[in-house]
């Protein structure tokens, strides 16, 4: 089943690499979606795929890179569009 998710990561998460870990790991996991970095310090990313890879990313999301220091990790599940063709970094 395709579900879509939306974070909102908060901590040590912008200048460590974290958008590039984030991309890496969505490619690995076979994803669509895109992550940025916001104005306020955190990063958001959009996941859509199957149920177990997105919860794969979440895992991997709330973890970070070795660099990065993740303190909260806020969640939206969305309808998934289906119109994302690849996992890019905004």
């Amino acid at each position: 089943m395709r579900v879509a998710r939306r974070f909102l990561i908060s901590g040590r998460v912008q200048a460590v690499g974290f958008r590039f870990f984030t991309e890496e790991v969505a490619r690995r996991e076979g994803v669509t979606g895109w992550v940025r970095n916001l104005p306020d310090g955190r990063v958001e990313a959009y996941v859509e795929g199957e149920a177990d890879a997105v919860t794969r990313v979440e895992r991997a999301l709330r973890q970070g890179p070795p660099s990065a220091r993740v303190d909260s990790v806020e969640t939206e599940t969305e309808a998934p569009s289906g119109a994302l063709l690849d996992f890019r970094i905004r």
